[in-house]
């Protein structure tokens, strides 16, 4: 018998039953499209954190001084205060890939301008931060290495923070005071979004790390390092060669825990995105378990079906039709329903991940990949759970169907 003849038999059969047809789809249905929205989902917030991991600029390696342990409470990186503005001219000066560092200290502090005043992060900076961060500015200027050197009061303002403060006044040569110390304001930021943490990046003041240490901190330990490696760079070469250097210059002794942390961007966007994979992985895992359903739902359809077809099998196989003509006849049927219920699905899942993306404004990407595997996903389920019913009515007696009542 040719394909299409068979083709249109299987069909016809289907059409017979239409609504037990499409229960028997709803299973692959279900599945499909719950698995292409999982992994749409998973996608969007793996994009979403590499694009935060891409804000912190091109080949940088963070670099955190060690935690500490007081009264019982232990604190994280950078809460020792173990790295000195000498380590960073170290690591400049004596590994030959490092492009340009950028000595920093973080703190929170309130700030004022005028009648305003707002909580804000201080960052103290080296006068490469921006470019290493590939920041650009709205206006104005970064400040420059003499005002590094001289603890100048200058500032760049991020976007958030200047609205706060100046509302929609370009901030450029205004006046904002940290702890009391006036700082004018020489530049500001463009808007970065949230960080990987999911904090406000343009919710920032920052100045030379050398004013944050003399006029606002109080301090003379840095707690951390940002350093850019040339391009084309290996990463973890650069990386073991920084730890090298700190290790002979704060004398660590072999065999002992350093008192810093060095990472790749590499790696933060690894540990970053485990979480969301990992998520992604436990649902898809869990969203498959429709598909099996589905599967085990063709299979029993399918066995039914064969029950009730008996005679009409036996029929056609005294007028002509061989063995192998009915078992493709069932399993065509078979794999129809799963490949029309995954069309369906994947509409479905296309089509509810961009909903709830603009409902819920929560990160999506569908790829193609995602959907031609889905798609094959579910003709492998046809084919895999329609081939015994099928194999079963092949195997009927033509003389015992034909007296099947």
């Amino acid at each position: 018998m040719k394909i299409f003849a068979t083709l249109k038999l299987a069909g016809r059969a289907l059409r017979r039953n239409k609504m037990r047809t499409l229960l028997t789809m709803l299973g692959i249905i279900i599945g499909v499209g719950a698995v292409i929205a999982m992994v749409s989902i998973g996608n969007g917030a793996k994009a979403q954190v590499e694009a935060q991991i891409a804000s912190l600029g091109q080949n940088v390696i963070l670099i955190f001084s060690g935690s500490q342990t007081r009264g019982g409470v232990h604190s994280g990186w950078g809460s020792a205060g173990t790295l000195t503005i000498e380590d960073a001219t170290g690591i400049q000066r004596e590994v030959s890939e490092v492009q340009a560092v950028s000595p920093e200290l973080r703190s929170a502090a309130q700030v004022a301008a005028g009648n305003q005043n707002w909580m804000t992060s201080i960052l103290g900076e080296g006068e490469d931060y921006l470019d290493i961060r590939q920041w650009p500015l709205v206006s104005g200027s970064m400040f420059t290495g003499q005002d590094v050197r001289g603890a100048n009061k200058v500032a760049i303002i991020g976007k958030t923070t200047s609205t706060q403060l100046f509302g929609d006044t370009d901030p450029v040569g205004q006046i904002v005071r940290i702890k009391n110390v006036p700082f004018i304001v020489v530049g500001m930021l463009s808007s970065k979004g949230l960080s990987i943490m999911g904090t406000d990046q343009d919710d920032v003041l920052v100045i030379p790390y050398t004013s944050a240490m003399k006029r606002v901190l109080g301090v003379t330990t840095l707690r951390g390092i940002t350093v850019q490696a040339a391009p084309g760079s290996d990463l973890k070469a650069v990386q073991a060669e920084i730890t090298q250097v700190l290790r002979q210059r704060h004398k660590v002794q072999p065999g002992r825990e350093d008192d810093f942390t060095v990472r790749t961007q590499q790696e933060i966007a690894e540990t970053a995105t485990e979480t969301s994979k990992t998520m992604t992985i436990l649902l898809s895992a869990i969203a498959s378990v429709s598909l099996l359903v589905g599967g085990i739902g063709i299979m029993n359809i399918m066995l039914v079906s064969v029950t009730e077809r008996t005679r009409e099998i036996g029929i056609r196989m005294a007028v002509g039709a061989r063995s192998r003509d009915i078992l493709l006849q069932f399993l065509i049927e078979a794999v129809t329903l799963s490949i029309v219920g995954g069309a369906i699905g994947i509409a479905l899942g296309v089509g509810g991940v961009q909903i709830l993306s603009k409902v819920k404004h929560w990160p999506a990407l569908t790829s193609v990949s995602s959907i031609v595997a889905a798609f094959l996903f579910s003709a492998a389920v046809g084919i895999f759970f329609g081939f015994y019913p099928a194999r079963k009515a092949s195997g009927l007696n033509p003389i015992d169907a034909l007296r099947y009542e």
